[in-house]
């Protein structure tokens, strides 16, 4: 089993790095607009540090006791939790400036495994000193409800996604969906690197391998996408989006 990091893990002390949320500039996309240098500076006090994730290492696991939500600074990670029959099955995709470990706030144990698909690293929110300063901040009570929000609302989007749509109009809606997100990051809005493996889109999207390699071909064939390995350049967007029963569906 891979080491996990975790609030009460000394042997990781050294990868624990001081950080400022006030100088970070991906402060944006993970915490609210508009905060005052007084109510920054005391979100520096209670964000302190970040750690280093190695690929292939888990972040937390499943069961684990819940500390903290994790604000991803570099790095991609997956979710995912076992199956009955003992397969991981994909449940999201987080990328910088998203956050992870909501999962935990329900009963104060983690319910699913985030692991780091490449190298990563993350600012650590220590979640009861958060919850003592977002009831004195409305803007930061505020954007954790947002952020809490918008994973019901992905979820349900997933939902949908695999009650409703074809192969290709899942590939093509996940497809569209990463690059949106890496766009709102300062990334090319039609070229992106795939940190997943084609199995592990494959398990989210609920598609067997073979589909998905199969999806990608045809797609390529089609002159909608070009693809290089795991470099991905989306030639048609208005031809990929066309493929969507439900425009506009996101998750």
């Amino acid at each position: 089993m891979s080491p996990v990091a975790r609030e009460d893990a000394p042997k990781l002390s050294p990868t624990t790095i001081k950080v400022a949320c006030s100088n970070c500039n991906l402060r944006e996309l993970c915490m609210p607009i508009g905060l005052s240098d007084e109510d920054l500076a005391r979100l520096d006090e209670v964000i302190t540090s970040r750690r280093k994730v190695r690929r292939k290492t888990a972040l937390f696991r499943n069961g684990e006791k819940f500390h903290a939500l994790y604000a991803i600074r570099t790095g991609v990670f997956k979710t995912c939790v076992t199956a009955e029959d003992g397969r991981d099955q994909v449940t999201g995709f987080q990328m910088a400036g998203e956050i992870v470990g909501l999962d935990g706030i329900v009963n104060d144990h983690h319910t699913c495994d985030a692991v780091a698909l490449e190298d990563a690293e993350v600012c650590v929110l220590p979640f009861d000193r958060i919850g003592e300063l977002s009831r004195e901040v409305g803007a930061l009570q505020h954007h954790l409800h947002r952020v809490m929000s918008r994973e019901i609302v992905r979820e349900h989007g997933v939902m949908l996604l695999l009650g409703t749509m074809r192969a290709e109009e899942r590939l093509a809606a996940f497809l569209l969906n990463l690059v949106q997100r890496l766009q709102a990051r300062g990334f090319s809005r039609s070229e992106l690197v795939l940190r997943m493996t084609r199995q592990e889109i494959g398990s989210y999207l609920g598609l067997k391998l073979e589909t998905v390699s199969r999806t990608f071909s045809r797609f390529a064939e089609e002159n909608m996408i070009e693809v290089h390995q795991r470099h991905v350049r989306i030639v048609d967007v208005d031809r990929l989006r066309g493929l969507l029963a439900q425009p506009g569906t996101g998750f």
